[in-house]
């Protein structure tokens, strides 16, 4: 693909996915789809999924729905050495109850990239979805670490959530050769992520993927300059961001209905707004 193309980048955040639900569903409402490329990780993996597809709501009722069943977080499960959140549930049950058009996807012009992490090397590693590797792909990057006590295989090799290694795809996007790309945060404006204060907790909880204990230790500082190079990108290509209010309330693991209401609503009123400005006549 030449240079110059647009894409679309969505971050994960497990249950703070809710805001990209509300964006991508005010995007499909104007049948807004400029898009040639999409890399998501995690929630936006899957966020994406249901963009792709064309499924109005999809995303919002599985995170609303599913996500908020004990079947997927369970702290008792957990301290019996069981899965904190079982994301390889969630997958599987909301692809099997809640209609997907993959067809549309399959069919259509975006192609969609997932990032995954690989327990072996602690390096990114990523995948353009298709139909044979949709639910491995997609398991393994919302494998949240040590909450999902499996490491999901992709070609082989054990994976875990992409957002270790690489939580906002933009500099791969950039590299590739967009050089028009929204992004979709889960954090407010000018979050930045905090230095891992006890090294020995990753080192220790990751002794058997040494290198994925080192990645975990430099997540923030690789995170934070994502950051950096979306707001002060390259000469040569345009970001645009989506991002949630400070007033955001969602949490990873946050189930109450209201509050993923209001993520919901603020994220589709974002999205709204951010096409408004796009195109000041429509």
């Amino acid at each position: 693909m030449e240079n110059g193309f647009r894409a679309l980048v969505v971050e994960g955040g497990a249950m703070r996915g809710i805001f990209a639900a509300g964006v991508l569903d005010a995007f499909l409402e104007r049948d807004y789809h400029p898009f040639h490329r999409a890399y998501g990780v995690s929630a936006g993996a899957t966020n994406l999924v249901g963009y792709l597809a064309g499924d109005h709501g999809r995303s919002r009722q599985i995170i609303t729905g599913h996500a908020c069943q004990p079947d997927f977080i369970d702290w008792k499960r957990f301290a019996r050495g069981g899965h904190l959140c079982d994301v390889g549930w969630l997958w599987q049950q909301s692809f099997k109850d809640v209609p997907l058009s993959l067809g549309n996807y399959l069919n259509g012009t975006t192609e969609l990239w997932v990032t995954t992490t690989s327990a072996v090397t602690g390096k990114p590693c990523y995948f353009r979805v298709n139909e044979q590797n949709l639910h491995e792909v997609v398991t393994a990057s919302c494998s949240i670490p040590i909450a999902y006590r499996d490491y999901p295989q992709v070609n082989g090799e054990p994976m875990t959530d992409g957002g270790l290694a690489d939580a906002i795809p933009v500099v791969k996007a950039y590299e590739d050769g967009a050089r028009d790309i929204t992004v979709v945060l889960s954090r407010p404006a000018g979050y930045r992520k905090k230095p891992q204060k006890f090294p020995f907790v990753p080192k220790r909880l990751f002794r058997d993927y040494p290198a994925l204990a080192e990645v975990s230790l430099r997540r923030a500082e690789r995170y934070n300059a994502t950051l950096s190079f979306i707001e002060n990108p390259p000469e040569d290509c345009t970001v645009h961001v989506i991002a949630p209010t400070s007033a955001f309330a969602v949490g990873r693991l946050t189930r109450n209905p209201k509050l993923l209401d209001d993520g919901y609503q603020e994220g589709h009123e974002a999205g709204l707004s951010y096409l408004d400005q796009l195109n000041p006549a429509h």
